[in-house]
């Protein structure tokens, strides 16, 4: 319980869901299309340059995205290699996306080019100063209404919310399983809840992502149990009722969207905004 409590200072105005919605998930440079195809939010991961710049990149280490082995927080800015022409799509097996812009943006150019757009971040390091440098540029841009933080890790999502208690916070893993243990036992009705947005994976797409040679039984069973046990429309029901948003991520194929949806998620976490935008259009 002590977990629940010490982040139960939350603050009570957190993004307005749509009724359902997309969540785009792109490296950086990828960013200004994403909203020209009408993306509902945009999920941002965001680290620091050795000169205290805030950017938006999924990994620390450069090797994948650009080539070149090297860490985001050991450059200045100024230093930092272009993306690389074509890059994998980590959830959709043997495709890449490519885009015009390949500079490594900053959080505060997303915020200036699109002042409107709610935004999911990412704090990918435990670091004081990136998690109060991201504040400050939050409230600068007074985006508090328009951004949800956090991290995996709870630690990172209790300095966060101490750090700014008016910016809402997601569920750390630590807190989603003890949410699943509070569901489980019939508990979770009479437990504060003070996260705002509960993001999880659907863990069934892990079997499309790998060889089926490269799974073990025992792997499989463990994917098939952990589907269960989060993939529940009573558990998804009770989070909205109680005005939490429910993200599932990161689905690519119709029948992924279709399933979250059908499960009550408020909206998905998709490499492609523009085909889920013509599954909702078609979604009863």
């Amino acid at each position: 319980m002590e977990a629940s409590q010490k982040l139960c200072q939350a603050s009570e105005e957190v993004l307005a869901p749509g009724t359902l919605s997309s969540v785009l998930r792109q490296p950086g440079s990828y960013v200004s299309s994403a909203v020209n195809m009408r993306t509902d939010m945009l999920e941002l991961d965001c680290h620091m340059t050795k000169d205290e710049q805030v950017v938006v990149s999924h990994d620390g280490n450069l090797k994948r995205s650009t080539g070149i082995n090297v860490n985001i927080s050991d450059l200045k800015y100024c230093e930092l290699p272009p993306y690389l022409g074509k890059l994998d799509i980590t959830f959709q097996k043997g495709r890449q996306s490519e885009g015009e812009d390949k500079r490594i943006p900053l959080l505060k150019e997303v915020f200036e080019a699109f002042p409107h757009t709610p935004v999911n971040i990412d704090i990918k390091v435990n670091n004081n100063v990136l998690i109060k440098k991201v504040s400050e540029l939050v409230t600068q841009y007074k985006r508090e209404h328009l951004t949800v933080w956090g991290n995996a890790k709870y630690e990172i999502v209790e300095k966060c919310h101490k750090e700014n208690s008016d910016i809402p916070i997601l569920f750390s893993l630590q807190r989603v399983l003890l949410i699943l243990g509070l569901f489980y036992t019939g508990l979770l009705p009479f437990v504060p809840i003070c996260e705002q947005f509960f993001e999880i994976p659907m863990p069934s797409i892990i079997l499309k992502l790998k060889e089926p040679h490269g799974i073990s039984k025992s792997q499989k069973f463990l994917i098939w149990l952990a589907d269960r046990l989060l993939m529940r429309k009573a558990l998804f029901d009770h989070l909205t009722a109680r005005g939490i948003q429910v993200y599932v991520w990161v689905l690519n194929e119709e029948h992924e969207y279709k399933r979250a949806f059908d499960l009550g998620a408020t909206g998905v976490m998709t490499d492609y905004p523009t085909k889920l935008k013509e599954f909702l259009r078609n979604y009863a």
